[in-house]
């Protein structure tokens, strides 16, 4: 049975009242007129006028002042191009209760939204920030350079290719974070296409060990990848952007590892999909900067990040490769034990 509250439906409302005070009316008007020889006609008369008159001015009233600061409210929560007539659907579907409710959940899902929306602008204003100081370091590093070679330093023999190359860094570091800037804006606009092939996931791995081998060695890094059985080599994906990926995370083991630690790929079957790990047994991230590590520019260490010459778009650029394979990335870290991220592919689809 539905829950029928005769107080919150206007017409019930006003005959209610209409009928109460048009009652109290008549009795009293009998009382007073009580030598009059047609009185109970004359007390019916005065009562059904009572009754009218409260009733209708009881209905303009809900209808001036009632109805008009619910109809915005009704129109913008329920937007519709029917013609609602208010007072029936406030008499028959209890819309006052059903409008309070929708209210407190309009009202509540609008402070989320803006809650997000201040979290993205804190994000978007951190992000330029970022993005400036990270333009504007080897920008001033140039300009540096070149005035000290402009005052003098180009004819010293033992200054001026010294300033030459630090000044060719900078320049390749400024490069590099406009080049960065510029593949994670198509990754995230989804205009980046990726060429899908078969290819050996191990080798590649192998091929990316070998260009950060020197870097590696410059700290005592080992870099190891588990044995793989050969039908677990084999993946379907973009080979050029998953170099990227591996490239991204080796090194950022490298740069975050401990001198003399470890770097260990592994590979493992998950079904239609095989999962590549990459572990290391350096620093750890602590579990309150876990949340934010693939965002753009954020450092958990800031200082050895830029000693390290790193743009700070890496693990953001990874995870977009990865998202645009459709796969997924995760982390786990514990600070001082070291660091694992993971992540998925596809495997080649077999040929009937």
């Amino acid at each position: 049975m539905p829950n029928i509250n005769l107080f919150k439906t206007p017409r019930t409302l006003s005959v209610l009242l209409a009928t109460v005070i048009s009652i109290l009316a008549g009795f009293a008007f009998y009382l007073l007129k009580s030598s009059n020889e047609n009185l109970l006609l004359t007390t019916l008369a005065f009562t059904f006028f009572v009754f009218t008159g409260l009733f209708l001015s009881s209905l303009l009233f809900i209808n001036l002042f009632v109805i008009k600061r619910i109809k915005p409210l009704f129109k913008a929560l329920y937007v519709s191009e029917k013609d609602y007539d208010l007072i029936d659907e406030l008499d028959h579907n209890h819309l006052l209760e059903k409008l309070e409710h929708d209210i407190k959940v309009w009202a509540e899902s609008k402070t989320e939204e803006i809650d997000r929306l201040k979290q993205m602008e804190r994000y978007r204003k951190e992000f330029l920030g970022n993005v400036s100081h990270e333009l504007k370091t080897p920008i001033f590093n140039i300009q540096g350079y070149v005035l000290t070679l402009l005052d003098g330093g180009l004819e010293d023999p033992t200054v001026n290719r010294k300033y030459l190359e630090r000044t060719e860094k900078s320049i390749n570091r400024l490069i590099g974070i406009v080049e960065d800037l510029e593949l994670i804006s198509k990754l995230e606009a989804g205009e980046l296409q990726l060429n899908l092939e078969r290819f050996n996931i191990v080798e590649l791995v192998k091929e990316t060990f070998d260009s950060l081998e020197e870097r590696a060695k410059k700290r005592s890094i080992a870099l190891r990848i588990k044995d793989v059985p050969d039908k677990l080599q084999w993946v379907y994906a973009d080979k050029k952007r998953i170099q990227q990926v591996l490239y991204n995370l080796i090194i950022n083991s490298i740069n975050y590892g401990i001198d003399g630690g470890v770097t260990t790929v592994s590979i493992s079957d998950i079904g239609n999909r095989i999962q590549v790990d990459v572990n290391d047994n350096g620093i750890g991230i602590p579990s309150k900067d876990v949340p934010r590590i693939f965002e753009r520019f954020y450092r958990v260490d800031k200082s050895r990040s830029r000693e390290q010459g790193g743009t700070g778009l890496g693990l953001a650029i990874v995870k977009h490769i990865i998202e645009g394979h459709k796969q997924i990335i995760t982390v786990k870290s514990t600070p001082k034990k070291g660091t694992t991220f993971s992540f998925t592919l596809n495997k080649p689809v077999a040929k009937s």
